[in-house]
C-alpha cells in the first residue's frame, strides 16, 4: 500500500508541528547523518536495546549473529549524552534516502489531519509518546540486541493508528497492488498493518532490517492513546 494523498478539506489550522517534524527529520539526515554516510553520529545516537536494558553505552566493534548462525560486525560509537536520550534522537534519524522518503510521505499525508484535530501541543506529545512506546515494543522482542534502531516509523505508525480510529471512512488515494485507487482509510491502513503483522511474525528477532515490532507497537499505541489525547475535542 503506497499512499499519495487524502482528504484535507476540513483542515482549519496550519500544521506547524507536522512541518517541524518533517523538517527536523530531513535536516538531521542531510546535515548530521550526511545523507546516511555519517556513521559516527548515526551509531552514537541510534537506539540500541542492550544499552537501554543495561544502561551501558557500548563502544567499539560488536559481533552479531543471526538465526542462521551467520555473524557480522557492527562498530558502535559512544555518545556524550545518557543512552536514554536516544529514545528521542533515534526518532529523527534514518538509514537511507528510501527510508526517510517513505516515512516523510506517510507523515506528510496523515499527520496534518491529526494535528488539526488535536492541536499543536497535543499532537507533538502524541507523536513522541507513540515513538517511545514503539521503541519499547521493539526492545522487548530482543532486549540484548546490539543492532541499532533508528527511524520515525514507530511514531508515524502511531499517527496511522490514531488516524484510522478517528477517520476510518476518510478517503485515501493510494497505489494498491499496482492500481491507483481511492479507498477508505480503514482499508488503506488495514492493508498496511496486516502486512506489518505478517512480516513481523515471519521475521526472527535479532536479525536486523526492518523493525516490524516497532511498527506494530507504535500502531497499537496510537490506537490506545488517541482518544486520551483527543479528550474534549470534537471528533
Amino acid at each position: 500500500m503506497f499512499p499519495i494523498g487524502d482528504d484535507n478539506s476540513d483542515i482549519t489550522i496550519t500544521p506547524f508541528v507536522n512541518y517541524i517534524f518533517l523538517g527536523l527529520n530531513i535536516l538531521v539526515f542531510v546535515l548530521l547523518q550526511q545523507m546516511g554516510t555519517g556513521d559516527g553520529f548515526t551509531y552514537a545516537y541510534s537506539l540500541v536495546p542492550k544499552e537501554i536494558t543495561t544502561g551501558v553505552d557500548l563502544a567499539g566493534a560488536q559481533i552479531v549473529r543471526d538465526s542462521f548462525g551467520n555473524t557480522a560486525q557492527i562498530q558502535h560509537y559512544s555518545t556524550p549524552l545518557p543512552v536514554y536520550f536516544n529514545f528521542l534522537s533515534s526518532m529523527f534519524m534514518h538509514g537511507s534516502i528510501a527510508h526517510i522518503a517513505g516515512n516523510m510521505l506517510f507523515l506528510w499525508i496523515f499527520g496534518d489531519n491529526l494535528e488539526n484535530l488535536l492541536g499543536h501541543v497535543r499532537f507533538a506529545l502524541f507523536y513522541v509518546a507513540c515513538g517511545f512506546l514503539a521503541a519499547v515494543a521493539q526492545i522487548a522482542t530482543d532486549p540484548t540486541s546490539v543492532i541499532p534502531m533508528l527511524g520515525a516509523s514507530g511514531a508515524i505508525s502511531g499517527v496511522l493508528g490514531g488516524y484510522v480510529l478517528l477517520f476510518p471512512q476518510r478517503k485515501v488515494r493510494a497505489i494498491i497492488f499496482n492500481f491507483l485507487t481511492t479507498v477508505p482509510a480503514i482499508v488503506a491502513v488495514g492493508i498496511w498493518i496486516a502486512y506489518q503483522l505478517i512480516l513481523g511474525i515471519m521475521t526472527p528477532a535479532g536479525t536486523g532490517g526492518v523493525a516490524y515490532a516497532a511498527h506494530i507497537g507504535g500502531f497499537f499505541a496510537g490506537l490506545a492513546l488517541i482518544k486520551v489525547f483527543a479528550w474534549g475535542r470534537e471528533v
